[in-house]
């Protein structure tokens, strides 16, 4: 049995476990990072983020030829095969694979494959194809990522019924599907189908499609998978679901019984903690397999950390990498430690979403007074020329400091144009203010003049 020795050892090559190597090494550590699959991005590249957002670009090119008249001179409107439409995104996980590979061996991190379990708090354990290894470290850090939360009383293995990993093995296109879940993967799924021209009947167990987004928001969004046939339940919970030969019937709580071609399960996610050895080491993970660490990412262990999905809320790649920097940050002590808690929403639907610092209701419990600047895409010129004109941004704003304090935006290239509102929101003093966009010059067409229009709209209502 080979022994290894480093300064820090990584569980996870996702996002999480990316952000947490690459900074480690670059402080001068000895790194390796361990991971179970035969390639390294995790369920970011492989099963998630990646593949739904590729394929959600490809859906959003489809649509547009089906519905710009400009295209009628090409041909009819045409129907496209989920397996086809699923093509584009298996190019784009090869380049990521080939880019985040590399990214290893340039920056001398060791990649180790197998499967990790702990010794004790100084030595992890790799079983590999071949060998098995012993590493032993100074600091450890758990970034193994989650799965999708499968009730054992679902039967995942016929072939009628899916969860969020295994829908991207649908080889054929259903011309109904049920989705159970309206959270942000549901509600992606949902947007992508539609687009698709399969009829979805999203199955929401609480009140409200993603309730923690803007009231305004979200209704938006409910409005629109309405309006491009997505049926929507809510308050339903499931009673049983049955596949056979021809489709899958979905029995609720409530008495309902639907039909449909498929079955797909977005409800929850469950961290990977199992076979960890985390016995060894006198952790114990709660029942959605998460650990829970302090504000510096340690666990009750105080040289292992967590980062990533795997600590649950925000459970979002972008949040995973810079949790796995940090990490490292502390490993190291470094100036640059964060604990990352700024971290905009980005949910891709067909318009996407995307917000940053505090909703209406947040402000309103909070008896924090505020006024609201708007501004309508289909007023844009640019959004006119493009001809994306559903959507808007919201900028929430103290009337008397006009300090910003939320950001919401719905409509094409929502997740980018956030940011520009975010960078303002971090500045310090009268630089957070809505005279920013008064009195800054914004390229025109652009979605980015949103903020100029919604500025402008603001101050007429405090005036």
């Amino acid at each position: 049995m080979a022994e290894h020795h480093y300064d820090v050892v990584v569980i996870g090559a996702g996002p999480a476990g990316e952000g947490a190597a690459m900074n480690a090494t670059k402080h001068g550590k000895r790194v390796a990072i361990i991971e179970d699959k035969p390639t390294v991005g995790g369920n970011c590249t492989h099963w998630g983020t990646i593949p739904s957002k590729a394929l959600r670009h490809s859906v959003k090119q489809i649509i547009t030829f089906n519905t710009n008249q400009m295209f009628r001179d090409i041909g009819e409107p045409r129907w496209f095969s989920f397996p086809r439409v699923l093509q584009n995104a298996q190019k784009v996980i090869g380049k990521q694979v080939k880019l985040r590979t590399g990214f290893y061996a340039r920056n001398r991190v060791d990649l180790i494959n197998g499967r990790a379990s702990f010794l004790d708090k100084n030595r992890i354990e790799v079983r590999g194809n071949k060998a098995i290894e012993t590493l032993h470290f100074k600091q450890a850090i758990v970034a193994t990522g989650s799965r999708p939360f499968l009730p054992p009383d679902v039967d995942f293995r016929h072939h009628r019924i899916y969860n969020s990993d295994s829908i991207l093995n649908l080889s054929h296109t259903p011309r109904t599907l049920i989705i159970f879940g309206a959270g942000v993967i549901g509600s992606e799924y949902a947007s992508i189908f539609a687009g698709l021209g399969v009829k979805v009947d999203l199955i929401n167990p609480g009140s409200r499609i993603l309730s923690f987004l803007d009231d305004e928001i979200s209704d938006a969004l409910s409005y629109h998978l309405r309006s491009n046939g997505v049926l929507i339940r809510h308050n339903e919970m499931y009673e049983s679901v049955q596949g056979d030969d021809h489709g899958v019937v979905l029995s609720l709580k409530s008495g309902k019984r639907i039909r449909a071609d498929a079955f797909l399960w977005c409800a929850g996610r469950s961290g990977n903690t199992d076979n960890l050895g985390l016995e060894n080491i006198g952790l114990e993970p709660n029942n959605r397999g998460q650990l829970a660490v302090d504000k510096h990412y340690r666990t009750d262990v105080e040289n292992i950390y967590a980062v990533g999905d795997v600590i649950g809320w925000p459970s979002l790649a972008s949040a995973a990498y810079d949790q796995g920097r940090s990490a490292a940050s502390d490993i190291a002590d470094d100036e640059y430690f964060r604990f990352v808690d700024d971290v905009p929403t980005g949910i891709y639907t067909i318009p996407e979403i995307s917000s940053v610092g505090k909703t209406e209701q947040e402000l309103t419990e909070a008896k924090v007074p505020y006024e609201i600047g708007k501004a309508f895409f289909k007023h844009l010129a640019r959004a006119q020329i493009t001809g994306e004109s559903v959507g808007m941004l919201k900028i929430l704003f103290h009337p008397e400091t006009k300090e910003i304090l939320g950001i919401h935006c719905f409509g094409d290239q929502a997740a980018e144009i956030v940011h520009i509102g975010q960078a303002i929101m971090n500045q310090e003093g009268e630089a957070n203010t809505l005279d920013y966009f008064i009195n800054t010059t914004f390229n025109y067409p652009t979605m980015a003049e949103a903020y100029r229009v919604a500025a402008l709209n603001g101050l007429n209502r405090i005036f």
